[in-house]
């Protein structure tokens, strides 16, 4: 069996299973954000059920629209409230709250061989811990926080082997972005991507997160890495609970094997208005910018954070650009405070912001108006996606939007790194 059907096969009550085939599966983590809960929680009640299945397992984080913006975000985030405090389930809110997929992971809410899912596409981040980990619309949600299991068909597997040494500036944002341009945004539709490789094994584990958190983009069900060395010292300090570290057979048929040399990969950008309309930076013109987004699900990790502030390190942001940077979680806004990092932002310009999605979606603390441009570390870049519908969202990682901050228009790093 591949990584995702052992992972699986644990958690019904077969021995092995195989792609195509339905199964009730017991999950081990239920999520839900500000956006979301409010619907699963509807739901809940209609079931008739009055409790849910484990409270310990159900964790609800306000991180979309918070601190609230409006009224309606604010009654949103009453209602997941109210439920998280009669339920016992565990919550995140302003003051405690990160970005749920940055947040979970630190806390050491998902681990190993779970099965999680969330009432959030991006919750295929957690393979990164090699996990199953998947999102689901709020009604299959709230049927799991009643039962505590889903219903749902087995996914092929696609293997993507990454070789080579990294080129400079380069980091696992390129090389997802590099493949979604390849195989496209439905290249693996309803599948399970493994991602293996020796460049793999090098790349930090929060370059890591940010592969598996854009499986998703390429239609992906769940995107999983094998645990290394690397990865169980990761988990070690923060896992609060026992955990199963499930590798791959070695006569395991994968649905395709695909191959990449990563070598020959340069820091990509996604043009409007598809994460797979990639181009290397370098074959990019002359695009003048007027904003810039750090931050996200995607890159907002203190790697990230480090990154973009070794580029803004004595340099300015261009002034008919806004910068706008957003630590993912408390803990890594508090270590980018200890490293002097915010001091590096701020100085150079840029604006930093409390833990909040906001701008990815559209949502706050960044609206893009008509016409207007914005380099991002986030992972869409549909139309209207953080803002007017005639706005433009281009997809980098840290080191490109860092330097495209200081330029006024797309670059590559070389350009202006000290």
């Amino acid at each position: 069996m591949t990584l995702t059907e052992k992972i699986l096969a644990t958690h019904t009550d077969k021995q092995e299973v195989s792609p195509g085939e339905f199964i009730n599966v017991n999950v081990d983590v239920i999520l839900a954000n500000d956006v979301t809960a409010p619907i699963a929680i509807r739901e809940f009640y209609r079931t008739g059920v009055t409790k849910v299945f484990d409270p310990k397992k159900i964790v609800m984080v306000a991180d979309h629209f918070t601190p609230n913006k409006d009224i309606a975000s604010a009654e949103q985030v009453k209602i997941m409230r109210e439920f998280a405090y009669e339920q016992g389930v565990i919550f995140f809110d302003v003051g405690q709250m990160g970005i749920e997929h940055a947040l979970l992971p630190e806390q050491g809410l998902v681990l190993p061989g779970d099965v999680i899912i969330g009432a959030d596409s991006h919750t295929c981040t957690y393979g990164a811990l090699g996990a199953f980990a998947t999102g689901m619309g709020s009604t299959d949600i709230a049927s799991a926080m009643a039962t505590g299991d889903i219903w749902m068909k087995v996914p092929p597997t696609i293997k993507l082997a990454y070789h080579g040494e990294l080129n400079k500036w380069v980091s696992g944002k390129d090389l997802i972005l590099f493949t979604i341009g390849d195989i496209g945004v439905d290249g693996a539709l309803y599948s399970a991507l493994e991602f293996t490789g020796d460049a793999v094994d090098f790349l930090s584990m929060d370059s890591r997160f940010t592969m598996a958190n854009m499986a998703i983009e390429a239609g992906a069900k769940a995107g999983l890495f094998r645990i290394d060395n690397k990865a169980q010292l990761y988990i070690k300090s923060r896992a609060k609970r026992p955990y199963a570290v499930y590798e791959p057979d070695n006569d395991t048929q994968y649905a395709k094997v695909i191959e990449y040399d990563v070598s020959k990969i340069e820091p990509q950008i996604a043009l409007p208005h598809s994460p797979a309309n990639v181009k290397p930076v370098s074959q990019l013109g002359n695009i003048e910018i007027n904003q810039v987004v750090i931050g996200s699900c995607t890159n907002g990790r203190l790697e990230d954070l480090r990154i973009a502030a070794q580029i803004l390190k004595k340099n300015n942001v261009h002034p008919k650009v806004r910068c706008i940077v957003i630590p993912a979680t408390q803990e890594i806004y508090l270590e980018a405070l200890n490293e002097r990092l915010i001091e590096t932002f701020i100085k150079a310009g840029a604006v930093v912001s409390t833990p909040t999605c906001g701008p990815c979606l559209g949502g706050h603390m960044g609206i893009l108006a008509s016409g207007e441009r914005c380099v991002s570390t986030t992972n869409r870049n549909f139309t209207g996606r953080m803002g007017h519908p005639k706005s433009e969202v281009y997809l980098a990682n840290p080191a490109v939007a860092a330097a495209c901050a200081i330029a006024g228009r797309i670059i590559s790093p070389d350009e202006v790194s000290n």
